[in-house]
């Protein structure tokens, strides 16, 4: 199980060809309280860099990316009903989606858990 991280702040989480997406407890922190998920449904081909879920805070609403590019296999369901899961458990129980990765190359250019923290500190 390989996890790598985004300038984005999402995380993926991969095993095989398939992967766990969310966001970071940094970019969880920076939101506030989270009042509501919109999670991608499964069969949606999602695109590297592109929107594929959508978060809101009681200070903002952002856009979850894709990290990599594939075919969701699973939405988080749990969150839409409990979206503070974000809040308590960004890099666990508060994940996004599973998707099927469909070019694993584009994980070459994420950064591992080092960089992504030293990337956090320079901003």
């Amino acid at each position: 199980m390989s996890l790598y991280f985004t300038k984005e702040h999402e995380w993926i989480r991969v095993e095989g060809d398939t992967a766990i997406v969310g966001i970071t407890d940094f970019a969880q922190a920076q939101l506030g309280d989270v009042v509501f998920v919109e999670v991608p449904e499964a069969g949606r081909q999602v695109t590297k860099g592109a929107e594929a879920a959508v978060v809101e805070s009681v200070k903002a609403a952002s856009d979850v990316y894709a990290p990599v590019s594939g075919e969701v296999v699973e939405g988080n369901q749990a969150l839409v009903d409990a979206p503070d899961l974000v809040n308590t458990d960004a890099e666990g129980e508060g994940w996004f989606f599973r998707l099927r990765l469909s070019n694993a190359s584009e994980l070459d250019g994420l950064m591992d858990a080092d960089a992504y923290r030293a990337f956090c500190d320079s901003q």
